[in-house]
């Protein structure tokens, strides 16, 4: 027997399953945990470029350059730290889904 909860879990993953399997999707839905992600990384590079700029001249001969590669990894890690959660979120839904299901049917059988 499933409770309501999980009855409601069924209908809402089967109405958004298809909707959340697509890469595009999962970019865009983890986009602001990323950005959460990465902003850290961001403020401490500023911070260290703005307030103390003759260490970091002294540590990086080409400041420019260093700065775009930075941010070059800075946007590689967030496009790939929203994919993979997602995804992640998205297999582990779908998993419970199937679990429900099966659970489900084996009830139905039974009765």
């Amino acid at each position: 027997m499933l409770s309501e909860k999980e009855e409601n879990f069924i209908i809402y993953w089967e109405s958004v399953r298809v909707e959340y399997s697509n890469w595009k999707s999962k970019i865009i839905r983890g986009l602001p945990m990323a950005i959460v992600f990465t902003l850290p990384v961001l403020f401490s590079v500023s911070a260290v470029y703005f307030f103390s700029p003759e260490w970091y001249t002294k540590i990086a001969e080409s400041v420019n350059g260093s700065i775009f590669a930075i941010l070059i990894a800075l946007l590689i890690s967030v496009l790939f730290f929203s994919a993979f959660r997602m995804h992640f979120k998205w297999e582990m839904n779908e998993q419970i889904y199937m679990e429900l299901k099966i659970k489900k049917n084996q009830h139905n059988l039974q009765n």
